[in-house]
């Protein structure tokens, strides 16, 4: 079952707020985050394989916890994470499934009804869906989708449904109430980076507060 709170954390974003990824992983934790997917679109094979392991130490392998890797079922084999998630651009579901196996989860990146339809036809775990608002956390980013555009998504499968895309703690619920089982939020669980663009609380909090209201 999935979690409500589907926090990511993106490399690229935390270093332009000058944030650790250990300190706000450890906070999430703390505050009783229960799944993650680490995001690094730019790094290293061998950086990524030092924040996996960083990652699995700060949440162990225990019932009701899991980590995702985000585009890499390789490394997500290699990282003893409990599964990958691919989009449009990536391998295929099915790929991705004959990497890490059938105990581990597979995710999929969806944008519109077409794709959610083939989705649906694949053998992954759950489907992501979105942004279902602007999102300034993906360069060059899909049209949102908007509530109605989510409301129709949940009608063409059964499968767990993640949205995505400019979800905060004002309108989550409202997410929630359109069909999605499981939100995955990036910037409104950070804290304030030196200019101020994000909610001036620390990561535990923030994440505190997101769980209280999803509950």
């Amino acid at each position: 079952m999935l979690a409500r709170l589907y926090p990511i954390l993106d490399i690229d974003l935390l270093a332009a707020h000058s944030l650790d990824i250990a300190s706000v992983a450890t906070a999430w934790q703390a505050a009783g985050v229960t799944l993650v997917q680490y995001r690094n679109k730019h790094g290293s094979t061998r950086e990524m394989l030092r924040h996996a392991a960083m990652l699995r130490e700060i949440f162990p392998p225990r019932e009701g916890v899991r980590l995702i890797l985000n585009d890499r079922p390789d490394l997500a084999l290699l990282a003893g994470f409990d599964g990958v998630h691919v989009g449009q651009d990536d391998v295929f579901a099915e790929g991705a499934r004959m990497i890490v196996g059938k105990s581990r989860w597979v995710g999929v990146s969806t944008n519109s009804a077409e794709q959610v339809i083939e989705a649906n036809q694949a053998s992954c775990d759950y489907i992501a869906y979105g942004p279902i608002f602007p999102t300034a956390s993906k360069v060059n980013p899909n049209p949102a989708v908007g509530l109605a555009g989510l409301k129709a998504a949940r009608a063409l499968t059964a499968k767990p449904l993640v949205a995505i895309g400019g979800i905060t703690r004002n309108n989550c619920r409202s997410v929630l109430d359109a069909g999605a089982d499981s939100l995955a939020v990036i910037s409104d669980l950070l804290p304030a980076s030196g200019n101020g663009n994000v909610n001036q609380k620390n990561s535990r909090q923030i994440a505190e507060e997101f769980l209280a209201l999803l509950d």
